[in-house]
């Protein structure tokens, strides 16, 4: 099992804030830190926010060690040409520590979507979604490549340098277990970091069944062998410390590779100490 922090860029964290939890979390002996990808904050729609991308070059610019991602980018609303030149840049800047987050964005979310007149569908957003990790990952080989589909076209391209992770930058798909849509999905690519879904009424954290199922699942859709990572999380903390770490035993004993803590930005002093309280370690 591996540790990572998760939070929003954004509210009283600056960049400059940024880079320096980021080191903090590094020191504290976090395995990874994850950023999430808003066009506006959550929280409001006035409220200070960060572009993930440039926020990660700046991390891995100052961090050695910890493992940087994006969870997740919605590929609906970015050119995935851009992403995929975007991606590898960052692998190579920090020495093959990224991993890329993909998914289709809130279901509802109008302050990342709707506000600024994109695509809010959500079955043409997961055809968008679809076509546009084909094209990130037909371009990371290096390869000559074109492509043709509904929403996307590429002639006759080649991209290099290729990324320096093997065969390729791991891909992470989002979204609400057990959505059949998400759960295909996730079996294709190299890693899942999905939510538990509870019929609208918001995101639950995944229990040890789901995790059962979704490893068994998986497997079922895939080589054997075959590398794969499932990230669970939840705000952990919130009251007995011994029960989290039970919990977080219970969702590695079932097959989760990675667990996340969220750190909900409220201020930039709750998410500095969220970070050198140091993962809740379970061994």
């Amino acid at each position: 099992m591996k540790y990572a922090i998760g939070f929003v860029p954004g509210g009283e964290v600056d960049i400059h804030a940024m880079v320096r939890l980021a080191r903090q979390a590094e020191d504290a002996g976090w395995d990874g830190l994850f950023i999430e990808d808003y066009i506006t904050h959550w929280m409001a729609p006035d409220a200070p926010t960060l572009d993930p991308w440039i926020s990660l070059a700046a991390v891995a610019a100052h961090t050695k060690s910890i493992h940087l991602g994006i969870t997740v980018t919605p590929l609906s609303r970015r050119r995935p040409w851009k992403v995929a030149r975007e991606a590898v840049t960052l692998d190579h800047l920090s020495n093959g520590r990224f991993t890329l987050g993909i998914g289709l964005g809130g279901p509802k979310d109008p302050m990342n979507f709707d506000r600024f007149n994109e695509v809010v569908n959500p079955r043409t957003r997961a055809e968008m979604l679809d076509e546009a990790v084909e094209i990130i990952a037909g371009l990371w080989t290096g390869e000559w490549f074109s492509y043709a589909g509904e929403h996307y076209k590429v002639d006759h391209v080649r991209f290099l340098p290729t990324p320096l992770q093997k065969p390729r930058i791991p891909i992470w798909v989002g979204g609400g277990y057990p959505n059949v849509g998400p759960l295909r999905r996730a079996a294709r690519w190299d890693g899942s970091c999905m939510y538990k879904e509870s019929h609208g009424k918001g995101w639950m954290d995944m229990q040890p069944e789901d995790v059962r199922q979704l490893k068994e699942y998986v497997e079922s859709q895939r080589p054997a062998a075959t590398p794969y990572d499932i990230c669970v999380g939840g705000r952990a903390r919130l009251a007995d410390w011994d029960q989290d770490r039970d919990h977080i035993r219970s969702v590695a004993e079932a097959g989760a590779t990675w667990w996340m803590e969220f750190i909900e930005p409220t201020t930039l002093e709750k998410t500095r100490q969220g970070i050198l309280n140091g993962p809740l370690v379970v061994r």
